[in-house]
C-alpha cells in the first residue's frame, strides 16, 4: 500500500511540473525560443505572490487575482522590449540574453528578499486527506494542483485549436514570413505567446510557494523539471507535458520510497531513459 500510495501521491505532483513545462513549451512552439529564465520567472511569481499577500494580507490563491495578470503583463513587455531582437535563425542570442535574465533576477531577489527560505501558508487545506482506505490518502492540495494543470492545459488547446489568436500562434510558428504578408504581426503575437506563458506559470508559482520553500536560488531546479517534462512528453505537445511531469513525478516517488536521498536522482534516470528509448519523447507533435 505504501507504493501504491506514493506513486499516487507522483502523479498527482505531476501536475505541478506540468504547470511548469506548459509555459515553456508554448514559448518554444510559437518561437522556438528555449528561455533559460524560466525557473528563475517562476521563483519571481513566487516572490510576488508573498508580497500581495504579505501586504495585502490576502490568501496565496486569492493573490492569483494580482499575481496572474501581473506577470502576464511582465511577459507581454519582456517580449516586446527585449526578447524579440533575438530571435532570428540563430538560437544563440536568445540563449545568451535569458541567460544573462536568468542571472539579473537571482541577484535583484537576492538583494530584495536575502537568501533566506519563504513559503505561503494556505492553513488546513495545505494537509487536509480524503482518506480512501485505512492506509491509503489522497490530499486535497496535490489534487488541487493536478486538476488545475489539467484544466489550464484544456484552455490552453481551445486557445491554440479553437482561436483566431491561436492560429495566428500557429501560423507565425510555421512560418513567420508568410504570416506576416496575411497580416500577422509577428511581434505582437510573439509578446501575446510570453505574457500567456508566464500567466501559466505564475500558477504553477504559487503552488510551488504553498507545497515547498523557495529562495532567489531555486531557480535553476524548475527549469530542469520543466524541461525534462516537456522532453518526456514530447516536443510541441501540451497533453504530452502532463504525461511528461506525471512521468517525472512518480519516478521522484518511487525513488524516494526507495532511498530519501533518491528522489530527484529518480527523475533525472527517467528522464534519459525516455530520451534513450524515445529521443521525440512519448507524444511528440513536431515534425522530423
Amino acid at each position: 500500500m505504501d507504493w501504491i500510495n506514493a506513486i499516487i501521491q507522483g502523479a498527482l505532483i505531476g501536475g505541478l511540473y506540468a504547470l511548469f513545462a506548459a509555459g515553456l513549451s508554448l514559448m518554444f512552439g510559437v518561437m522556438r525560443l528555449v528561455n533559460i529564465a524560466h525557473g528563475d520567472l517562476i521563483v519571481l511569481a513566487s516572490y510576488l505572490a508573498l508580497v500581495v499577500v504579505e501586504t495585502l494580507g490576502l490568501s496565496p490563491f486569492v493573490s492569483l487575482a494580482i499575481v496572474v495578470p501581473a506577470m502576464f503583463v511582465l511577459g507581454y513587455a519582456l517580449q516586446r522590449g527585449l526578447l524579440n531582437f533575438t530571435l532570428g535563425g540563430d538560437i544563440l542570442p536568445p540563449l545568451l540574453v535569458t541567460f544573462g535574465l536568468s542571472i539579473i533576477i537571482q541577484n535583484a531577489l537576492l538583494e530584495g528578499f536575502s537568501a533566506d527560505d519563504q513559503k505561503l501558508q494556505v492553513g488546513g487545506f495545505e494537509t487536509a486527506s480524503i482518506q480512501i482506505t485505512d492506509q491509503l490518502a489522497i490530499g486535497w492540495f496535490p489534487a488541487a494542483i493536478f486538476l488545475t494543470a489539467v484544466v489550464v492545459i484544456a484552455l490552453l488547446e481551445l486557445l491554440l485549436y479553437r482561436t483566431a489568436l491561436g492560429r495566428a500562434f500557429r501560423a507565425t510558428s510555421d512560418d513567420p514570413d508568410t504570416a506576416k504578408l496575411y497580416g500577422v504581426r509577428n511581434q505582437h503575437v510573439f509578446a501575446l505567446a510570453t505574457g500567456i506563458s508566464l500567466a501559466v506559470i505564475s500558477i504553477a508559482a504559487v503552488f510551488l510557494a504553498v507545497r515547498t520553500t523557495f529562495d532567489p536560488a531555486s531557480g535553476p531546479a524548475r527549469l530542469i523539471f520543466a524541461f525534462e517534462a516537456v522532453i518526456i512528453g514530447g516536443l510541441g505537445s501540451l497533453w504530452g507535458t502532463l504525461a511528461g511531469g506525471v512521468v517525472l513525478g512518480v519516478a521522484q516517488a518511487i525513488g524516494a520510497q526507495l532511498n530519501p536521498g533518491w528522489e530527484t536522482l529518480a527523475g533525472h534516470v527517467a528522464f534519459l531513459v525516455v530520451l534513450v528509448i524515445r529521443p521525440r519523447g512519448l507524444f511528440p507533435k513536431l515534425a522530423d
